[in-house]
C-alpha cells in the first residue's frame, strides 16, 4: 500500500465531507480508532472534537492511558463519562446479538445524539474497518460500528453523517498506516480490543461484578501473554458455573477462558501452542482471584470459531 498517498487521499475527503463544519470522533484507542483519530486531525485540526467514550466496558486504566497518550501527540481527548448509560442498558441482556444492539444504539443514539447536539458537530469519524463490514453482511456478527452497510441512515437515525476512512483496509494495512503517520509502538502494536470492549468477553449478563472478574482476569492474561507475537489473546468469563475447592470448602465459582491465537488479518485464526508452565502459572494466577476455580485453554481456530466470544 502507498500509505503516503492513501493518507494524502482521505485527508482530502475529510475536508471536502465536513467543509466548513465540525466532526466528532470517539477513540477507543485501538490502532484503528488512533489512525481515524489522526487522519482527522490532519484535515480539520481543531474542528474535530475527539471523545474517549468511559462505558465501563474498558480494560483496567484503558481512560487514563488513551488520554495520556494523544495529549503526547498533541491531541486533546475529551473523557466522556457514559458508565451508568451502558450498564443499564445491558442489564438483563444474555443474548449476544441483544447486547451488542443495546451497546449500538446507547453508544450512536444516546451518547453520540447528545455530543452531536452540544457540539453542533455534523460528521461522526469512524474506525470502520473491511472485515467488520464482511463479518456483519455475512451474518456471522454484528459489529457495533456497522451502520450504513446494514441499510441504517445514520442522518436520519441518529442526526449525523458517518465518515469511515479506513473501510477499504484491514487490520495488517491499519497497522502499516499507523507506523507511516507516526503513532507509537504502545498504539501500533497492540492486540486488536473490539469496540464492545469486555461486553464481548462476558457470556451471559454483564454486571458490575462480572466486568470486575473477567477485567482482572484480562490484566493477568495481558500481562503473561505479552512477550508471545500473538495476534490476539484475552480472557473470558462463560455463563456456566462448576464446583471447586477455596480454603477447605466447596465454592461454585466462575470459570475463565484464556484465548491465544495467531493471524493476520482477523480473517482466519490459529492457536497459538503456549508452553505447559507458562499455561500453569496463567492457570494459578487467575484461579487466585475471588470467585474463579476454574481456568481452560481455548484450542479452536477460526473458523470455525469466531475471535470473540460474544
Amino acid at each position: 500500500m502507498d500509505c503516503k498517498a492513501f493518507v494524502e487521499q482521505q485527508v482530502d475527503a475529510i475536508r471536502r465531507a465536513v467543509g466548513d463544519g465540525l466532526a466528532i470522533n470517539a477513540l477507543s484507542g485501538g490502532v484503528d480508532s488512533s489512525v481515524v483519530t489522526v487522519l482527522g486531525h490532519r484535515a480539520l485540526g481543531e474542528r474535530l472534537k475527539t471523545v474517549f467514550i468511559d462505558n465501563a466496558l474498558m480494560r483496567e486504566g484503558e481512560p487514563e492511558f488513551v488520554v495520556e497518550a494523544f495529549a503526547g501527540l498533541g491531541i486533546p481527548v475529551q473523557r466522556v463519562n457514559a458508565r451508568q448509560e451502558f450498564l443499564g442498558a445491558l442489564a438483563g441482556l444474555t443474548d449476544p446479538e441483544e447486547k451488542r444492539q443495546a451497546i449500538t444504539a446507547t453508544f450512536y443514539r444516546q451518547v453520540f445524539g447528545r455530543l452531536v447536539r452540544e457540539t453542533g458537530a455534523r460528521f461522526l469519524l469512524h474506525g470502520t474497518i473491511l472485515t467488520d463490514i464482511e463479518e456483519t453482511v455475512a451474518g456471522i456478527k454484528r459489529q457495533h460500528n456497522i451502520l450504513s452497510q446494514l441499510g441504517i441512515d445514520p442522518e436520519q437515525e441518529y442526526g449525523y453523517g458517518v465518515l469511515e476512512p479506513l473501510q477499504t483496509l484491514r487490520k495488517d494495512a491499519v497497522r502499516e498506516l499507523a507506523r507511516h503517520l507516526g503513532l507509537p509502538p504502545g498504539i501500533t502494536d497492540r492486540i486488536p480490543f473490539p469496540g464492545p470492549a469486555l461486553a464481548t468477553r462476558i457470556v451471559g449478563e454483564v454486571t458490575p461484578e462480572r466486568l470486575a472478574t473477567v477485567r482482572a482476569a484480562t490484566a493477568v492474561v495481558e500481562e503473561e501473554l505479552a512477550d508471545t507475537q500473538a495476534f490476539q489473546y484475552m480472557a473470558v468469563l462463560l455463563q456456566d458455573k462448576a464446583t471447586g475447592i477455596r480454603d477447605g470448602r466447596r465454592e461454585f465459582g466462575d470459570i475463565i477462558v484464556v484465548r491465544c491465537i495467531h493471524s493476520i488479518d482477523a480473517r482466519e485464526a490459529t492457536i497459538v501452542q503456549l508452553p505447559w508452565a507458562k499455561l500453569e502459572r496463567i492457570c494459578q494466577r487467575i484461579t487466585a482471584l475471588p470467585g474463579v476455580n476454574r481456568c481452560l485453554y481455548d484450542l479452536t481456530p477460526k473458523p470455525p470459531a469466531t475471535i470473540e466470544y460474544v
